[in-house]
């Protein structure tokens, strides 16, 4: 069976990973998935991830990161927000803050996927696509 959207299963595997107190998260790669780990690597979200395997079989293995023990999250929340029956776009005006600033939005504009922070420094705007916390 296909999935409708993928990038919601990838957030939906971190999240559980997350409560569960895993180490180590993998699911199917794609360009957009690993743009994505990229932001959660560059804001601190996560310690690591790499790319298993080439072509169509490979995965993206994500190594979560905790406090000093397990019990301290750094991931408190990860929320998907444009979805494939709803499509959600900002301007460059109206990009959204996350906790008013303190979390990050992933932005995917026509220079990539980026932060809002970086969207608001290129004063560009685009599809809104996930927000974390």
């Amino acid at each position: 069976m296909t999935m409708s959207d993928p990038i919601a299963d990838m957030l939906t595997r971190i999240r559980n990973a997350n409560i569960a107190k895993h180490d180590v998260v993998e699911f199917p790669a794609s360009k957009m998935k690993k743009a994505i780990a990229e932001i959660l690597l560059n804001e601190g979200y996560i310690k690591s991830f790499e790319v298993i395997g080439d072509g169509v079989k490979a995965n993206i293995r994500i190594t979560l990161k905790y406090g000093k023990d397990k019990n301290e999250k750094v991931i408190s929340g990860i929320k998907k927000i444009s979805k494939p029956g709803l499509r959600v776009y900002a301007d460059t005006e109206n990009l959204p803050k996350v906790l008013g600033g303190l979390g990050t939005a992933i932005i995917s504009t026509n220079k990539g996927v980026i932060t809002d922070k970086e969207a608001r420094k290129q004063n560009v705007g685009g599809e809104v696509i996930a927000f974390i916390w």
